[in-house]
């Protein structure tokens, strides 16, 4: 078994530096984060250059993390945006008043080359949850307005907490047009649940996007060069619904696979690629992941690790975990996805790491929050695959790590953890669940509850149910399976977390309208899943 610190091995000749793997300095990581900084003498900015939007994210109590990215011709083969090779000095605004009336702060920040001229400028000095609006400027241009909301004070007890749950967004399935609805409601926080971009060719085979030309040849290959990927999350981020639903609320971000390749597993990867390949493949894709989305300084990556999982309180309502199950995890039991391998029960396996299991678990010793969330990329409920008298199980979702949910089931119990709450998404399905504490035995008590999002576009229109579908409802459990896209949509209060489901018709052509598939209520201190709609 491999050592589970996020920072191991970072000597071993398969961990280099950073430097040796990517070409970037560590001087350069300190620019962009709103240090103050400045480039010698700023040539005129080159016209339109904020296309692809802002954003905002990582809400603390006094201030929030701004990003934009310089990109006047975002689709440039050369990953450059269009931009000069050289450094611009970008400058940001916060208001109190969407017309900047009443500025709060300003600063500036440096955007660079070297991070694909992306700005992550981290505000302080701001009041404790209140709404803000932000804006940058680099010579006489202006980006739109962002809006974003920092936390409550750490004692405070807030009425609510909305915020919705996205993942799985790949471009060439269909349109973001769940953005569009998501963007309208008034949220405190969007939790983005893994894949945000895909690294698979886009040619005619997959483009289901209805009304859009097919992208040029670069596109038409899986990526795996740094210029690849700033490429491919430029053409994602172009999408308007997307753009509208970053400016209209802080995002908190976690990964799964496909930001990199599909099913890896730490420098595990599926298609056979050598380690010491792989972990330079994972470098730059960890790189263009910090260039192109809000995040502290502290998500820096390092060669092929990057510092994801983290916390987030929101007052004394509610506390988010933030879970990385992708850079820490064992093997696929005898190298398989789906199997039974006897492996899979081995005591030791993780899908956290152990550094990342104690770091969790030391945050359920402490919490004073209502509602304790687990962000993680893949589903946590146990979903037996075989309806008959066997057994078979998803190596790839929490199933694959037995023990590991073991361990983190008894400490919930242990610590007395108030009101689980599992945020998850992955498998382009809605699914509700109830957490229990012998998965064989339905009459269990239930100690938590589990919301799996569906994907925004990720296998284009879908249906009411597939063939999963009974598979998936054959553990009792499971009180919802739907196959079609959307986003999950939620309110906590003191006493009552109130989940909609939200789904589209139809996602390869523009202009569906939004349902609401499902409505639970789950009150304060009796976890599970009462369904009103």
């Amino acid at each position: 078994m491999r050592s589970p610190d996020p920072s191991a091995g970072l000597g071993s000749p398969n961990r280099r530096s950073f430097l040796a793997l990517t070409g970037v300095s560590s001087a350069a990581f300190v620019l962009g984060t709103g240090h103050p900084a400045a480039a010698d003498h700023d040539p005129p900015a080159p016209a339109d250059p904020f296309t692809l939007g802002v954003a905002s994210g990582d809400p603390l109590p006094d201030g929030v993390v701004l990003w934009t990215r310089l990109a006047p011709e975002p689709l440039a083969a050369d990953g450059h945006g269009g931009m000069p090779r050289r450094s611009y000095t970008v400058h940001y605004e916060v208001a109190e008043d969407e017309r900047f009336r009443r500025v709060v702060t300003r600063g500036p920040a440096l955007a660079t080359p070297e991070l694909a001229h992306s700005v992550h400028a981290e505000v302080r000095g701001l009041r404790p949850g209140r709404e803000y609006f932000y804006r940058f400027r680099v010579g006489g241009e202006i980006s739109p307005v962002g809006r974003t909301r920092t936390a409550p004070a750490y004692d405070a007890m807030p009425g609510e907490l909305r915020f919705a749950t996205a993942s799985c967004q790949a471009w060439y399935h269909g349109h973001f047009t769940a953005y569009e609805h998501l963007a309208q409601q008034d949220l405190d926080m969007v939790i983005f649940l893994g894949d945000y971009i895909y690294e698979y060719a886009i040619n005619a085979t997959n483009l289901w996007r209805q009304g859009v030309p097919l992208p040029a040849a670069e596109h038409n290959a899986e990526i795996h060069t740094l210029e690849q990927y700033r490429l491919r999350y430029a053409l994602f981020k172009l999408d308007p619904n997307l753009q509208a639903a970053h400016a209209a609320a802080p995002w908190m971000i976690t990964t799964d696979d496909h930001e990199v390749q599909n099913n890896h597993a730490d420098e595990w990867s599926e298609t056979g690629i050598p380690p010491e390949d792989f972990l330079r493949r994972r470098a730059v894709a960890y790189r263009a992941w910090y260039e192109n989305l809000p995040l502290r300084a502290t998500s820096l990556p390092k060669g092929p690790d990057l510092a994801l999982y983290r916390r987030l309180r929101w007052g004394r309502l509610a506390e988010l975990n933030v879970l990385d199950n992708r850079q820490h995890r064992d093997p696929y039991p005898a190298g398989l996805v789906i199997d039974n391998s006897p492996e899979r029960l081995d005591e030791r396996r993780s899908i956290l790491g152990h550094r990342q299991e104690e770091w969790l678990y030391d945050g359920f010793r402490r919490t004073e929050a209502t509602w304790n969330m687990m962000a993680t990329g893949v589903v946590m409920t146990q979903i037996d695959r075989d309806t008959g008298a066997g057994e078979l199980y998803s190596n790839d979702q929490w199933d694959g790590f037995p023990a590991n949910q073991d361990r983190l089931f008894a400490a919930l119990q242990r610590h007395r953890v108030p009101n689980p709450l599992v945020l998850s998404g992955d498998i382009h399905r809605q699914v509700a669940a109830e957490l229990k504490a012998d998965w064989r035995d339905p009459g269990s008590a239930t100690i938590g509850t589990e919301l799996v999002t569906g994907s925004i576009t990720s296998d284009g229109d879908g249906a009411e149910t597939d063939s999963y579908g009974p598979l998936w409802l054959s553990n009792p459990h499971v009180k919802l399976y739907n196959a079609r896209r959307g986003y999950v949509s939620c309110r906590l209060t003191p006493t009552e977390l109130t989940s909609e489901f939200k789904n589209l018709p139809y996602v390869t052509r523009p202009g569906a309208p939004v349902g609401t598939l499902a409505r639970f209520v789950t009150e304060a201190g009796r976890p599970g899943l009462n369904r009103e709609v």
